[in-house]
């Protein structure tokens, strides 16, 4: 990432920023797509869930969320992203790039 928040392939605005956890923007997308960087857990977790709500509200139906850079989620962060509570069809969250750590947790709960 260079000084201007400019990748490679795409452009990346910082939405939310903690001392474990950096959300972006991915503003060249056709609908709102954020990459997380870093740790979820009960500390973040709250802050996530407003962050991605205000992405979503700007955005349309759903967002992807691309978790490939996760070093760390806990509970509290599966739920935010996962939303069980909601039905498959429902979910306005669309998870990309899970690790198989990820997918084994989400799986073993049925929650993905």
């Amino acid at each position: 990432m260079t000084a201007n928040g400019e990748t490679a392939d795409t452009t990346e605005r910082l939405l939310y920023e903690d001392g474990q956890l950096r959300v972006f923007l991915r503003a060249r997308c056709e609908v709102p797509a954020l990459a997380l960087r870093g740790e979820i857990d009960i500390t973040n977790s709250w802050a996530l869930a407003q962050t991605l709500a205000k992405a979503r509200e700007s955005g349309g139906t759903h967002i992807v969320v691309d978790t490939s850079e996760l070093t760390f989620i806990d509970l509290s962060g599966l739920r935010v992203l996962a939303l069980p509570a909601l039905d498959p069809g429902e979910r306005w969250i669309h998870l990309r790039n899970l690790t198989p750590f990820q997918q084994r947790l989400l799986s073993l709960l049925g929650w993905y």
